[in-house]
């Protein structure tokens, strides 16, 4: 169960003794109470508490430490290990996976997590096609999933997939008889925006939205190898500068939102670890390509030339340039195709193509509140906007409300900004998650339809032989830069700060921002 609270200064000093902290409250003093209390600086809200609904870093932070998928990742090359499931195995055509589940696995409840528990969990996840379920429709189908005895699962897929091991550590297993008596009118959905029904190694103890979420170690955490951490605080802290602040004064372990220049003025710093490492994140402005001025393709075209993409990357830092909409380097990148750059004889060439020849209509562009890196890009793209005579109108969102936008092609922005972290290290996880359609009316594909796209990237997750798929791969780079939907930016190095009493950490180069604390000490 999890509970909502008020700060004051008073229930600070309050909290102080329960073990809670708040970005005023130095991380010593939950030493001197005895505790050990890792504390997160976040510029970003956790939207809710259920795991086949939420999406994005935050989300993903609280789902891998509240809840257990049947497998994990670890380590700088992101290999599967254990996690509900002790062991697995697959087919020789690979359609049929098994798996077998660690037998001393316990929901927050005291309920053993059952087989039942598994195939509820991915069924419901299919039903709502929210959250991560992308990452297995068109796989796996409801029905093709057994609970063979208490312990065994098998699941029979569609088609061969390349990736199914890689997706599993993103579906994670709720307890059916939990959600089942709070089902309400909505399968459940309304219940989980703010309780929890998980077997993670930690609970949802207490939180506040737009300031602080306190998970708190489970009593009956079943999990191995755990280190010696008493809970976890993901403190919202909008500002970057902050965050580094907090860090360096001891007030925050981890800083995950932190600019160049922040990592820049860590160097050296006493007790401050930098973590700056490669992984495939894409950063990319979004365009309203349903709706508005933005359905337009050549004013997208024509937006796409004007802009400085030199100003973008000296902006990013620690980056490079994107080239197409995959990560530079991953399995069937194209690193000869064609992309815009700044080229405003082109881009005007393509304004004359549009209703607005002579520019003088004003788009809207959002960015999240208090993340510098986005609000410097916004103001990148207003100064080359001025050149085609269009204006920028820029306006900072908290997360939640930016995710809410999405839900509509009327409500969603002319310019969005998205960062996509890839869970997994293969090209189906950026092309499915931001160009499917069957996307549409999530924060990482709002709107963007082409069945051309779609059957491309529904192609490409199903076939098995290499070089047919990295052929389909290149034809999905040429489609999606000829429709364009995003501005490409860059792809940013992840940038950490921890505290050197952080033990225990191994970066992994998936979802590193969400933070898996249950092998961390301090």
């Amino acid at each position: 169960m999890t509970h909502a609270f008020n700060i004051s200064r008073r229930g600070l000093l309050a909290m102080a003794g329960a073990g809670l902290a708040s970005a005023t409250l130095p991380a010593a003093l939950f030493a001197q109470q005895g505790r050990n209390i890792l504390i997160i600086a976040s510029g970003q809200d956790i939207p809710n508490f259920d795991p086949h609904v939420a999406s994005g870093y935050s989300a993903s932070f609280l789902m891998r430490n509240v809840y257990d998928p049947l497998v994990r990742v670890a380590g700088e090359s992101a290999e599967p290990v254990p996690g509900l499931a002790q062991s697995w195995e697959n087919s020789e055509d690979g359609l049929v996976w098994t798996f077998q589940l660690n037998p001393d696995a316990v929901f927050h409840s005291g309920a053993p997590v059952t087989a039942a528990d598994v195939v509820y969990s991915f069924e419901r996840a299919l039903r709502l096609a929210k959250g991560n379920s992308w990452m297995i429709r068109g796989i796996v189908q409801p029905g093709q999933i057994e609970a063979v005895d208490d312990h065994t699962v098998r699941f029979t897929l569609d088609a061969p997939f390349a990736a199914f091991l890689a997706v599993m550590p993103w579906i994670f297993v709720a307890e059916q008889a939990q959600v089942e008596a709070n089902l309400g009118e909505d399968e459940g959905q309304t219940w989980l925006m703010s309780n929890e029904a998980g077997s993670g190694p930690f609970t949802v103890e207490r939180f506040q939205v737009g300031t602080m979420y306190y998970l708190a170690r489970a009593e009956n955490a079943w999990q191995p190898e755990g280190g010696n951490l008493d809970g976890v605080i993901w403190q919202i802290v909008r500002e970057t500068a902050t965050q580094r602040l907090m860090l360096q004064r001891g007030e925050a372990h981890v800083a995950v939102d932190l600019t160049s220049e922040d990592m820049d003025a860590l160097e050296g710093a006493p007790g401050v670890v930098r973590v700056i490492e490669p992984e495939y994140r894409t950063f990319s402005i979004k365009m309203n390509t349903a709706q508005g001025p933005m359905a337009d393709v050549n004013l997208r075209r024509a937006i796409s030339h004007a802009v400085d993409y030199e100003a973008i990357l000296a902006s990013a830092g620690y980056a490079e340039l994107m080239t197409g909409p995959l990560p530079n380097g991953i399995f069937g990148f194209d690193p000869d195709l064609e992309v815009p750059r700044q080229d405003l004889d082109k881009a005007r060439e393509y304004l004359a193509q549009t209703e607005w020849a002579e520019g003088g209509l004003t788009l809207r562009m959002v960015h999240v509140s208090g993340l510098e890196q986005q609000r410097r890009w916004s103001l990148i793209l207003l100064d080359n906007l001025r050149a085609l005579n269009i204006g920028l109108e820029i306006q900072p969102l908290n997360w939640p409300d930016m995710v809410a936008a999405c839900a509509s092609p009327e409500t969603f922005p002319d310019l969005f900004p998205v960062y996509q972290t890839a869970n997994y290290g293969d090209p189906d996880n950026i092309a499915y998650a931001a160009y499917h359609s069957s996307r549409n009316g999530g924060w990482s594909n709002a709107v963007y339809a082409n069945p051309e796209v779609d059957a491309l990237i529904e192609a490409g997750r199903v076939e098995t032989d290499p070089e047919k798929r990295a052929a389909i791969y290149l034809e999905f780079q040429k489609a999606v830069v000829a429709d364009a939907p995003d501005i490409f930016g860059v792809l940013e190095n992840r940038k950490l700060g921890l505290r050197e009493a952080v033990q225990g950490y191994r970066f992994t180069p998936v979802a590193s921002n969400a933070i898996e604390a249950w092998p961390l000490s301090l």
